[in-house]
């Protein structure tokens, strides 16, 4: 079976994680300080906070950007954790609609903004494709609004404009820590922040006995293993590979596809975590036949995402309504197998087969 997304781990990967294994520590140690600084310079953030995974660095972020009572902008195409991160908070999500490309569309969100008062704009780099760095700006300097990157997706140079970007090292991601995840800022207050959060809500305060520590919030057990961050380590050295690779496949879908659509043009910035493509379905039944067609095939199709304002709690919750393009989306889009270890005589299967089936 063909599955859409695989980690890539070799022996050196191994190797560095039996190292740490065999080492005195195997939770919080010198490799989670070492995995931060390695990150923080490859995403030129000046601070990198190293969590759990990444629905714990969309939660810790919302604990220091927003609060209760706040609107935030969102998406409805992203994974639970994106908007849920808000609703931790007791903050509200305003979905805003997407544009042609997957991502949130920047100009539904600034009449959103013209309309009400928003604390910050929650945007998911879709896929792997980064925004308009000049629009991101405009909208943050004009209304005076927070933003957060939710870059599981995406993995590239920080331009600066966010508060904050969040990262998920999930098996399926460019790069893999088991679990795991991160925060970037450029904000040392909010950067000591997420480091107290991460750890109970703990600072260590050694001023009367040398054991003294004080909980000054409540916080949580959101740390990252030495071991997990040994793994780490070893696949940042890869990741140039990785997305390269990644690229590369890309560029063959674009140049061999002709029934169905991919979902942009090809584009060197992205970092093509997914490789959607559309095709005219007449039913969401007629989607599902043709997955389960490919899957007795040996290809594993996935879709990314079933819009989350018509999850159940979030219809419960009132959140549900018709989104226009997300509608659309929903009813065309598809992932492709994409991943590093993906070979060609794979690809070529993939291709041939879907064009014979559609």
């Amino acid at each position: 079976m063909i599955p859409y997304g695989k980690q890539t781990i070799d022996k050196k990967d191994i190797d560095e994680v039996i190292k740490t294994l065999k080492s005195d520590y195997l939770t919080t140690g010198p490799k989670v300080k070492e995995f931060e600084e390695a990150l923080a310079e490859k995403l030129n953030f000046k601070y990198i906070v190293a969590v759990s995974n990444g629905t714990s660095a969309l939660h810790l972020a919302s604990k220091v950007l927003i609060h209760q009572g706040n609107k935030v902008i969102t998406t409805p195409n992203s994974f639970l954790s994106t908007s849920n991160s808000i609703l931790y908070q007791k903050a509200k999500p305003i979905f805003v609609d997407i544009a042609k490309n997957g991502l949130i569309d920047l100009d539904l969100v600034e009449f959103e903004l013209k309309k009400q008062k928003i604390k910050a704009l929650y945007l998911v780099t879709f896929s792997g494709l980064p925004f308009d760095d000049e629009k991101l700006k405009y909208l943050k300097d004009k209304y005076n609004v927070k933003i957060l990157l939710d870059n599981a997706h995406y993995f590239g140079k920080d331009s600066g404009i966010c508060d904050i970007a969040t990262y998920s090292f999930h098996p399926v991601k460019h790069i893999t820590t088991f679990e795991g995840g991160a925060i970037g800022t450029n904000d040392k207050k909010i950067y000591k922040k997420l480091l107290m959060l991460r750890n109970h809500g703990i600072i260590k305060d050694n001023s009367m006995y040398p054991w003294e520590y004080k909980m000054v919030e409540l916080g949580y057990n959101y740390r990252l293993s030495d071991v997990a961050c040994a793994m780490g380590l070893s696949q940042l050295q890869k990741i140039d590979k990785f997305l390269e690779k990644r690229k590369q496949i890309a560029k063959i879908y674009h140049e061999n596809l002709k029934k169905v659509t991919p979902l942009y043009d090809y584009n060197p910035k992205s970092s093509y975590h997914l490789f959607v493509v559309k095709y005219p379905f007449k039913s969401l039944d007629e989607k599902a036949e043709f997955f389960i067609k490919m899957k007795e095939k040996g290809i594993a199709l996935q879709y990314h995402y079933i819009p989350i304002n018509q999850q159940p709690y979030y219809i419960k919750k009132g959140y549900f309504k018709k989104i226009k393009n997300m509608q659309e989306y929903y009813l065309q889009a598809f992932s492709l197998p994409i991943y590093p270890s993906l070979s060609k005589k794979a690809q070529n299967f993939i291709i041939k087969t879907l064009e014979e089936m559609l």
